[in-house]
């Protein structure tokens, strides 16, 4: 039995194949925080679920830093490291019962404790165990789709979740189909193969429920995660960048007054590095942009992701820049 998927196509290009779904199916769902799961992937869960197949959700963070809802519910100014890892608990709660409804068993859910609005930074500072640890479970499971967060989602914690999971597919000899969904900001303007999930009026309702779930979310963002959970998926295919060369042209042309706190990182299978804006190997590429000498090791580690950042603290909770695939 097939369920209804269907491919969607810009006018350039992509294909007009379904994705088949069958009890054959292993898919994956990279979900950032508590929540993402439903509102990037509720309809396609079910959908995998009623054709037989298989789900399994590894999340990120436990959403603990979080603290304008938990204020509000908990009557509470400060919030300290005691209050913080209660409200992460209340969320891992949240997810557990909203994947109940979606027919997830409870034992489908790896949770990694990561720091909420920290990955990109963990990422740069404690590379390797946030790969192995991500590897170790892809290969443990070994999907054949991966529904995971788009590189171009102006969360922070969302396109670093990105880079990990490309990174720990490096190497693999058959890649599952990656399927990326976009929570925050929007779609990209370019050509890109898109696929849609007609969800069934029952599988929709059977979604919301899921997000209600989440109470801690919905207590002062109701019509905002409702709006987000109520939309029709949309996924769109990786495809994979071709480099040629070791320079890569830059997308970003940063304000001066940004130059002395400016930072880039370069992530690689191999590892990371990271540069001031001043001290990074840039040169001016033909057309006259900023571009990247890259260091010639990371050549032959085939996908790169390059970040600019800021070296300053913000409230903005969203992403400047955010991460660009070599």
């Amino acid at each position: 039995m097939q369920a209804p998927v269907r491919q969607g196509r810009s006018s350039c290009r992509g294909s007009d194949m379904p994705l088949s779904l069958n009890p054959q199916t292993r898919l994956l769902v990279i979900a950032p925080h508590p929540d993402d799961e439903t509102i990037g992937t509720g309809g396609l869960i079910q959908q995998v679920r009623a054709a037989g197949g298989e789900v399994r959700i590894l999340l990120l963070t436990d959403g603990d830093n979080n603290p304008w809802p938990q204020r509000w519910l908990e009557r509470r100014l400060w919030i300290g490291a005691a209050e913080r890892a209660r409200w992460g608990r209340r969320r891992r709660g949240e997810v557990e019962r909203a994947l109940r409804k979606l027919d997830v068993p409870a034992q489908a859910l790896h949770a990694f404790g990561w720091p909420d609005m920290g990955i990109s930074v963990s990422l740069r500072q404690d590379f390797a165990p946030l790969l192995s640890a991500m590897t170790q479970q892809v290969q443990a499971y070994r999907p054949n789709v991966i529904a995971l967060p788009a590189l171009g989602d102006r969360h922070p914690d969302h396109s670093a979740a990105h880079v990990l999971l490309r990174l720990a597919l490096t190497g693999q000899a058959e890649l599952p189909t990656l399927l990326t969904y976009l929570v925050h900001g929007h779609a990209a303007e370019q050509p890109s193969e898109r696929m849609l999930i007609d969800s069934t009026a029952v599988q929709q309702s059977t979604k919301l429920s899921a997000m209600a779930e989440h109470h801690s979310q919905m207590a002062l963002s109701a019509a905002r995660m409702l709006r987000l959970a109520g939309r029709q998926e949309r996924y769109e295919r990786v495809e994979p960048v071709k480099r040629q060369g070791l320079l890569c042209s830059l997308p970003w042309q940063p304000s001066p007054l940004w130059l002395p706190w400016l930072r880039l990182t370069l992530a690689g299978h191999a590892g990371v590095r990271v540069w001031s804006w001043n001290e990074a190997p840039r040169v001016r590429d033909a057309a006259g942009r900023h571009a990247l000498q890259l260091p010639p090791e990371m050549d032959g580690q085939g996908t790169l992701f390059i970040k600019l950042h800021l070296d300053l603290p913000s409230p903005w909770i969203f992403d400047r820049w955010g991460w660009w695939e070599v």
